[in-house]
């Protein structure tokens, strides 16, 4: 089958980062399902982990999370689906990627594909849509039914894949005030368009902006990008017994200590954690996935998808990543068939 991967880690400009190859297909066994890629979208986790090192892969790497197909077998403890049906998924990052002709995933992370979008609509949303959720509404406790009406959140990296779902998520099911940052005029109006209520300049300081909104301590903060610009903000704009969750890993410690005399509370999400473990409840993001698929059905969700490269290649791909590393990416990048 066709795929695109790599041996070795490269900066994107190298003739080598990604390639075009032929491997063989893979077999559905246990929970898995065979997934016939129809589009898939490309986050900034396809660049961190080809970001260059010493390392040498014997057998190519697969890169790519976040993918729309169609079910062509199924494993012998498959429940959930069946051949035919249509899905879009994450998938986990420990497993080969999906920038593959067929790819495997567990049932237990995949959901329908919304019937309203097409394939490569369908796949700009699992992964950021899985983080935003579960960051949201599970690590700090943002109600999606509304209890929270009327409550604040700052999204910091508001025009990203993440922040496109969480402004979307925060003023449509939580019925929250958005508050989202952005720097440039396409990405100020495009988190308008999705229901921010306020704009802010990332790359100005934060607390004299919510000031002068009237809104200088927020109830909650979700931090999409990079944290280290943020964290010395965090206590000024943080209300009481407020809440921050955060995507992004950092390579050294955090001083969160000054968070301690507004008793508040520090998150971090990854929506690869219950993939990565195996843990008891991994079938929460299948569930997760099917009713995100009725609210874009509905049309309280929309997708994110903000261009179409044209279809799945190295050279595609290389496109891609290298528009990603350049940090100005609106939306989701998505690309479609082979």
């Amino acid at each position: 089958m066709k795929a695109v991967g790599l041996y070795r880690y490269l900066p994107i400009d190298h003739p080598e980062a990604l390639l075009d190859l032929d491997v063989p297909a893979p077999t559905a066994a246990g929970h898995d399902l065979l997934v016939e890629v129809k589009a898939i979208a490309v986050n900034p986790v396809d660049y961190k982990m080809r970001a260059p090192k010493d390392q040498v892969e014997t057998t190519p790497r697969i890169l790519g999370w976040d993918v729309a197909g169609v079910v062509r077998a199924a494993g012998g403890d498959v429940t959930l689906f069946k051949p035919g049906d249509a899905v879009h998924y994450a998938g986990a990052r420990m497993r080969q990627g999906a920038n593959s002709e067929l790819h495997l995933v567990d049932e237990r992370i995949v959901g329908r594909k919304p019937t309203t979008l097409s394939f490569a609509e369908a796949a700009a949303l699992p992964l950021t849509t899985l983080t935003a959720w579960e960051g949201m509404f599970e690590r700090i406790g943002i109600s999606k039914a509304g209890a929270h009406a009327g409550r604040s959140v700052l999204v910091i990296g508001g025009a990203g894949g993440v922040g496109s779902i969480a402004i979307q998520l925060a003023k449509q099911l939580a019925r929250l005030t958005v508050i989202a940052t952005a720097s440039r005029p396409e990405s100020t109006a495009w988190v308008r368009d999705l229901g921010a209520d306020h704009v802010v300049d990332h790359t100005q300081p934060l607390a004299p902006q919510l000031a002068a909104l009237g809104t200088a301590e927020m109830d909650y903060v979700l931090c999409l990008s990079a944290i280290e610009p943020y964290v010395a903000q965090f206590p000024a704009i943080v209300a009481p017994q407020g809440k921050i969750c955060a995507i992004v890993g950092t390579s050294k410690p955090l001083d969160l200590g000054p968070l301690m005399a507004k008793s508040a509370t520090f998150a971090w999400e990854l929506m690869f954690t219950r993939p990565a473990y195996h843990t008891a409840d991994m079938i929460a993001q299948h569930a997760i996935l099917d009713e995100a698929a009725a609210l874009v059905e509905k049309g309280v969700l929309r997708t994110t998808m903000t261009a179409n490269l044209g279809r799945i290649d190295a050279a595609n791909l290389k496109r891609a990543h290298a528009l990603l590393e350049g940090g100005r990416v609106i939306g989701k990048l998505v690309l479609e068939g082979f």
